[in-house]
């Protein structure tokens, strides 16, 4: 028997092959651990759906397989739980009145392979669907035809959330010529031009990672999609740096780094707190702005891979040790590779700290569907006037990007001055642990 890729989860229907955990002769048992993929940007353990003796790998390390794709091939040996047989049903009945007209996949543009069964292959469909039959009998009332739904249960089984997933696709191809107005989005481009480099001198040539495909895909939707304006400002963060200063031996004692992104994580979320339009999405399908009751703080971290931005969840409720402890996990999971989807996704706000490689100013893109990012750039020894006098001051360079079709310039201006007041005026009562 052939064991093939599975579904990966929303949204992922395919991925590279990292490594392989067997080879040719094995003895597997199921749920063994046969390879590693990537996926977005996280890379993920695929396990065997079957044991049995490997008789033949079909794929290797750096390609690119799709769900439903062999990955190997099992001895005479193979055992696999068998489904649970299907009753007989009769023939679906044709509803005269059809609350939802199912279209070929010739009329769904941009549907993702996997949603529809290929044309010609309805008949054989017919007679191979599974499903329960109270779901026969909702999809019969509903005019959904289930031969065109793709089962993610054990044997291609057809569940209630695959028809649900069926009919929010519908819904959302129905609703894309609506969403493509309101994003602006212009004419289609035209396809990029080949060009031959090495007519000027010698070169070298080096395949795009799928996390660099990944980064390109949706920074360029962002940059093309979001009508971003920056707010620059400076925070004076001399008395902040000194409570780092102060506390920094007491969080390593707990095993833990005190740094200025734990400083600015705190920062942040007690201004979301007061601004809860920064950390909001933009529904483009519904035309609502979407008010999230928590908040997920992404952190951009620098990898040998490219950029990955990890989430820490619920952010506002953990005090600054905790916030602490979180981030290195995260940043040195990110940077090994082992951090999870999960763990990207959900974000509601992001913060790029380029200041420890000794960046000033930069423009951060907005990390859709998020409304807004914070850009930390190196501090600077400043003379600063105060009370008439001038003073020697650590100013930190901070960067505001944000969506314009959501945020207001002045709702940015005054979201920037409370970053600035949270920076200068840090309570110490936070460091204390």
């Amino acid at each position: 028997m052939d064991l093939k890729l599975p579904h990966l989860g929303e949204g992922a229907d395919s991925g590279t092959v990292v490594n392989l955990f067997v080879k040719e002769g094995d003895t597997i048992t199921k749920d063994q651990p046969i390879l590693e993929l990537e996926n977005e940007k996280a890379v993920a353990t695929i396990p065997s759906t079957a044991a049995g003796t490997v008789a033949q790998i079909f794929v290797k390390p750096g390609d690119k397989i799709r769900v439903g794709q062999r990955i190997l091939s099992l001895g005479d040996n193979a055992v696999v739980g068998a489904p649970a047989a299907a009753k007989p049903e009769p023939a679906p009945v044709r509803s005269r009145e059809r609350l939802i007209q199912t279209p070929s996949p010739q009329q769904m543009p941009g549907a993702p392979e996997g949603e529809v069964l290929e044309p010609g292959s309805e008949a054989k469909a017919a007679t191979a669907t599974a499903a329960a039959p109270s779901l026969r009998k909702m999809a019969r009332d509903l005019g959904i035809d289930l031969t065109r739904v793709r089962g993610s249960a054990r044997g291609g089984r057809i569940m209630l959330e695959d028809v649900r997933a069926y009919i929010q696709k519908l819904q959302r191809l129905a609703a894309a010529p609506r969403a493509a107005a309101l994003a602006g989005a212009s004419a289609p481009r035209p396809a990029p031009e080949q060009i031959d480099f090495s007519r000027w001198g010698p070169i070298s040539k080096a395949p795009l990672s799928p996390l660099r495909e990944v980064i390109a895909r949706r920074l360029a939707e962002s940059w093309t999609t979001t009508p971003r304006v920056t707010q620059f400002d400076e925070a004076d963060i001399t008395a902040l740096m000194a409570l780092r200063k102060k506390y920094a031996a007491a969080f390593e004692q707990k095993g833990v780094r005190l740094t200025l992104t734990s400083f600015a994580l705190k920062v942040v979320v007690d201004t979301l707190k007061k601004h809860p339009i920064f950390n909001a999405s933009l529904d483009e399908v519904a035309r609502e702005i979407v008010f999230k009751q928590y908040c997920h703080v992404g952190i951009a971290v620098d990898t040998e891979a490219g950029l990955i931005v990890p989430v820490i969840r619920d952010a506002d409720k953990k005090s600054l040790l905790e916030l602490s402890r979180e981030l290195e996990d995260l940043a040195g999971k990110a940077r090994a590779r082992k951090v999870s989807a999960a763990e990207l996704n959900g974000g509601t706000f992001t913060i790029s700290n380029q200041g420890g490689i000794g960046s000033g100013q930069f423009t951060p893109i907005v990390n859709k569907p998020q409304v807004a990012i914070l850009g930390l750039g190196h501090a600077v020894l400043k003379a600063v006037v105060r009370d008439n006098k001038i003073e020697p001051r650590l100013m930190l360079p901070l960067a505001l990007s944000y969506d314009h079709r959501v945020i207001d310039g002045a709702a940015a201006a005054r979201f920037t001055v409370e970053l600035v007041q949270g920076f200068e005026n840090f309570k110490e009562e936070d460091v204390k642990i």
